[in-house]
Protein backbone atom coordinates (compact mmCIF):
# COMPACT_ATOMS: atom_id res chain seq x y z
CA UNK A 1 0.00 0.00 0.00
CA UNK A 2 1.23 3.99 -0.95
CA UNK A 3 1.52 5.80 1.68
CA UNK A 4 -1.20 7.77 -0.86
CA UNK A 5 -3.61 5.07 -0.40
CA UNK A 6 -2.87 5.03 2.96
CA UNK A 7 -3.60 8.57 3.72
CA UNK A 8 -6.72 7.92 1.68
CA UNK A 9 -8.20 4.39 3.52
CA UNK A 10 -7.13 6.39 7.32
CA UNK A 11 -8.81 9.88 6.15
CA UNK A 12 -12.53 7.72 4.99
CA UNK A 13 -11.87 5.43 8.65
CA UNK A 14 -11.92 9.00 10.32
CA UNK A 15 -14.34 11.06 8.10
CA UNK A 16 -16.61 8.07 8.81
CA UNK A 17 -15.85 7.75 12.65
CA UNK A 18 -16.72 11.75 13.23
CA UNK A 19 -19.90 11.38 11.25
CA UNK A 20 -21.59 7.98 12.94
CA UNK A 21 -20.68 10.02 16.27
CA UNK A 22 -22.33 13.43 14.77
CA UNK A 23 -24.99 11.15 14.12
CA UNK A 24 -25.36 10.05 17.71
CA UNK A 25 -25.89 13.62 18.48
CA UNK A 26 -28.54 14.50 16.94
CA UNK A 27 -32.13 14.52 18.44
CA UNK A 28 -34.30 11.75 17.23
CA UNK A 29 -37.00 13.85 16.44
CA UNK A 30 -37.38 17.84 16.74
CA UNK A 31 -34.81 20.51 15.26
CA UNK A 32 -31.24 20.22 16.17
CA UNK A 33 -30.50 23.01 19.74
CA UNK A 34 -27.71 25.27 19.80
CA UNK A 35 -26.37 23.38 22.69
CA UNK A 36 -26.44 20.40 20.23
CA UNK A 37 -24.97 22.14 17.48
CA UNK A 38 -22.36 22.91 19.68
CA UNK A 39 -21.32 19.54 20.56
CA UNK A 40 -21.55 18.53 16.79
CA UNK A 41 -18.93 21.23 15.83
CA UNK A 42 -16.93 19.89 18.67
CA UNK A 43 -16.92 16.89 17.00
CA UNK A 44 -16.05 18.21 13.71
CA UNK A 45 -12.83 20.17 15.50
CA UNK A 46 -11.55 16.80 16.57
CA UNK A 47 -11.42 16.11 12.96
CA UNK A 48 -9.80 18.82 11.74
CA UNK A 49 -6.58 18.15 14.62
CA UNK A 50 -5.92 15.78 11.65
CA UNK A 51 -4.73 17.93 9.23
CA UNK A 52 -2.15 15.40 7.90
CA UNK A 53 -5.47 13.44 6.31
CA UNK A 54 -6.78 16.38 4.15
CA UNK A 55 -3.48 17.60 2.37
CA UNK A 56 -3.46 20.47 -0.17
CA UNK A 57 -2.53 17.38 -3.01
CA UNK A 58 -5.91 15.94 -2.28
CA UNK A 59 -7.81 18.47 -1.75
CA UNK A 60 -6.29 21.61 -4.19
CA UNK A 61 -7.60 24.69 -4.47
CA UNK A 62 -9.81 26.68 -7.27
CA UNK A 63 -7.37 26.95 -10.59
CA UNK A 64 -5.79 30.14 -11.02
CA UNK A 65 -7.35 30.28 -14.12
CA UNK A 66 -10.97 30.78 -12.66
CA UNK A 67 -10.57 33.64 -11.25
CA UNK A 68 -10.61 35.44 -7.54
CA UNK A 69 -13.58 33.64 -5.42
CA UNK A 70 -13.75 30.99 -7.55
CA UNK A 71 -14.78 27.89 -5.02
CA UNK A 72 -13.94 23.80 -4.98
CA UNK A 73 -16.52 22.00 -2.90
CA UNK A 74 -15.51 18.32 -2.47
CA UNK A 75 -18.09 16.23 -0.30
CA UNK A 76 -16.68 13.67 1.94
CA UNK A 77 -19.27 11.52 2.31
CA UNK A 78 -20.88 11.59 -1.39
CA UNK A 79 -23.26 8.41 -0.91
CA UNK A 80 -24.60 8.88 2.47
CA UNK A 81 -28.79 8.96 2.09
CA UNK A 82 -30.23 12.61 1.11
CA UNK A 83 -31.44 13.52 4.74
CA UNK A 84 -28.36 12.62 6.22
CA UNK A 85 -25.52 15.07 7.04
CA UNK A 86 -23.11 16.35 4.14
CA UNK A 87 -19.66 16.75 5.08
CA UNK A 88 -17.43 19.22 2.50
CA UNK A 89 -14.03 20.63 2.28
CA UNK A 90 -14.60 23.92 0.57
CA UNK A 91 -11.70 25.36 -0.83
CA UNK A 92 -12.34 29.26 -1.51
CA UNK A 93 -9.72 31.80 -3.67
CA UNK A 94 -9.40 34.89 -1.74
CA UNK A 95 -11.68 38.23 -3.03
CA UNK A 96 -14.53 35.61 -2.51
CA UNK A 97 -17.92 37.71 -1.34
CA UNK A 98 -21.43 36.35 -0.57
CA UNK A 99 -24.76 38.10 0.13
CA UNK A 100 -26.38 37.62 3.68
CA UNK A 101 -27.99 33.93 3.56
CA UNK A 102 -29.55 31.02 5.60
CA UNK A 103 -29.58 27.92 4.75
CA UNK A 104 -32.37 26.57 5.83
CA UNK A 105 -30.71 23.76 8.04
CA UNK A 106 -27.98 23.68 11.12
CA UNK A 107 -24.56 24.33 9.89
CA UNK A 108 -20.73 23.80 11.55
CA UNK A 109 -17.63 24.83 9.39
CA UNK A 110 -14.18 24.17 10.84
CA UNK A 111 -11.39 26.30 9.34
CA UNK A 112 -8.10 24.09 8.30
CA UNK A 113 -6.25 26.52 6.44
CA UNK A 114 -6.65 30.22 4.91
CA UNK A 115 -9.06 32.91 6.64
CA UNK A 116 -12.41 33.74 6.02
CA UNK A 117 -14.61 36.94 7.26
CA UNK A 118 -18.11 35.79 8.93
CA UNK A 119 -20.36 38.44 9.34
CA UNK A 120 -23.52 37.06 11.43
CA UNK A 121 -26.53 39.34 11.44
CA UNK A 122 -29.95 39.29 12.85
CA UNK A 123 -33.19 39.68 10.86
CA UNK A 124 -34.92 43.13 12.79
CA UNK A 125 -38.33 43.09 10.08
CA UNK A 126 -41.14 41.24 10.93
CA UNK A 127 -40.51 38.70 7.72
CA UNK A 128 -43.74 39.54 5.74
CA UNK A 129 -42.65 40.44 2.93
CA UNK A 130 -41.48 37.20 0.91
CA UNK A 131 -38.41 37.55 -0.23
CA UNK A 132 -37.32 40.86 1.58
CA UNK A 133 -34.87 40.97 4.73
CA UNK A 134 -33.97 44.24 6.82
CA UNK A 135 -30.85 42.68 8.10
CA UNK A 136 -28.74 44.20 11.52
CA UNK A 137 -25.39 43.14 11.87
CA UNK A 138 -24.36 41.33 15.40
CA UNK A 139 -20.72 40.21 15.14
CA UNK A 140 -17.58 39.48 13.22
CA UNK A 141 -15.88 35.66 13.10
CA UNK A 142 -12.30 35.54 11.23
CA UNK A 143 -12.14 32.13 10.53
CA UNK A 144 -9.13 30.55 10.39
CA UNK A 145 -6.96 27.52 11.49
CA UNK A 146 -8.47 26.37 14.37
CA UNK A 147 -11.70 28.56 14.52
CA UNK A 148 -15.18 27.32 14.16
CA UNK A 149 -18.66 28.48 14.03
CA UNK A 150 -21.97 27.28 13.64
CA UNK A 151 -25.38 28.25 12.63
CA UNK A 152 -29.06 27.01 13.17
CA UNK A 153 -31.19 26.87 9.78
CA UNK A 154 -32.58 30.40 10.29
CA UNK A 155 -29.20 32.05 11.02
CA UNK A 156 -28.21 34.70 8.94
CA UNK A 157 -24.42 35.41 7.60
CA UNK A 158 -22.31 36.16 4.75
CA UNK A 159 -18.97 35.23 3.68
CA UNK A 160 -15.90 37.09 2.54
CA UNK A 161 -12.83 35.63 1.60
CA UNK A 162 -9.55 37.67 3.17
CA UNK A 163 -5.87 36.81 3.09
CA UNK A 164 -3.54 36.01 0.12
CA UNK A 165 -4.37 32.53 0.24
CA UNK A 166 -7.28 30.04 -0.29
CA UNK A 167 -9.50 29.20 2.31
CA UNK A 168 -9.96 24.55 3.29
CA UNK A 169 -12.57 24.40 5.69
CA UNK A 170 -15.02 21.93 6.60
CA UNK A 171 -18.88 22.32 6.02
CA UNK A 172 -21.33 20.33 7.72
CA UNK A 173 -24.92 20.52 7.25
CA UNK A 174 -27.42 18.42 8.25
CA UNK A 175 -28.65 18.20 4.74
CA UNK A 176 -26.78 18.29 1.31
CA UNK A 177 -26.40 21.81 -0.04
CA UNK A 178 -28.10 20.76 -2.96
CA UNK A 179 -30.88 19.73 -1.56
CA UNK A 180 -31.49 23.23 0.17
CA UNK A 181 -33.37 26.72 -0.83
CA UNK A 182 -32.40 29.54 1.33
CA UNK A 183 -35.46 31.96 2.04
CA UNK A 184 -33.89 34.63 1.62
CA UNK A 185 -31.52 34.12 -0.86
CA UNK A 186 -31.25 30.44 -2.20
CA UNK A 187 -27.13 30.45 -1.32
CA UNK A 188 -26.17 26.96 -3.03
CA UNK A 189 -28.39 28.66 -6.48
CA UNK A 190 -26.63 31.90 -6.26
CA UNK A 191 -23.33 32.32 -4.35
CA UNK A 192 -21.12 29.14 -5.40
CA UNK A 193 -19.98 29.89 -8.42
CA UNK A 194 -17.67 30.36 -10.08
CA UNK A 195 -17.07 26.81 -8.71
CA UNK A 196 -17.39 23.01 -8.54
CA UNK A 197 -18.43 20.51 -6.55
CA UNK A 198 -16.21 17.55 -6.23
CA UNK A 199 -16.97 13.99 -4.88
CA UNK A 200 -14.03 13.21 -2.73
Amino acid sequence: MTIESEIAAQRRQQVQAALSDIQALLPAAGAVTREQLVAITGRLERLAQRRDLFPVSDFPPPASGLGAGASTRYRLNPDDAQDAPALYLNSINPGKTTLPHNHTTWASIVALSGQELNRVYRRSDDGSQAGRATLEQLREVVMQPGQSVSFLPDDIHSIHVTGDTPTLHFHLYGRPLETLSGRIVNYNATQMKPGQEVRA
